[in-house]
């Protein structure tokens, strides 16, 4: 499983000019699933996402969670994100997961950030989307589950 994490000052989704999701301060997740994944990469990651300290104290460090901070979570599923493109010009997406099964782990791991107490928006699982956002700091991190 894959996540690129941006802390945001505001974030909103958009499917056929309708807002379909919108957060404040917290964080846009791009989320990607492969062939292998299992529960224990979505509660890895959940875990990560909600107790990384990407906000400000008081002394300007970073050193406050999400769920220290009450920020929300806008979060899009993103095959693309295990992209091959070593070969050739066009990218191959082979090692992303089925839809099928994308779909239902991507529904679980927002289920976990939800367990965590996290308001949790989301775009349309497979639908054409528009992603806008105000990247904070800036501040992006990928995060790996097999990199752990």
């Amino acid at each position: 499983m894959r996540v690129v994490l941006q802390r945001v000052t505001e974030g909103k989704v958009t499917v056929d000019e309708e807002v379909i999701g919108k957060i404040g301060q917290g964080y846009v997740l791009l989320v990607g699933i492969t062939h292998d994944d299992t529960e224990e990469d979505l509660t890895y990651m959940a875990n990560k996402v909600a107790n990384l300290r990407l906000f400000e104290d008081e002394e300007g460090k970073m050193n406050v969670s999400i769920r220290d901070n009450g920020g929300g979570i806008l979060s899009i599923s993103q095959f693309t994100l295990y992209a091959d493109t070593k070969k050739g010009r066009r990218p191959s997406f082979t090692k992303a997961a089925d839809p099928t099964f994308a779909h239902k782990l991507y529904e679980q791991f927002n289920d976990l950030l939800r367990g965590y107490d996290i308001p949790v928006e989301t775009g349309e699982f497979g639908a054409m989307m528009d992603i806008s956002l105000v990247n904070n700091g800036p501040v992006t991190i990928q995060i790996d589950s097999k990199n752990r």
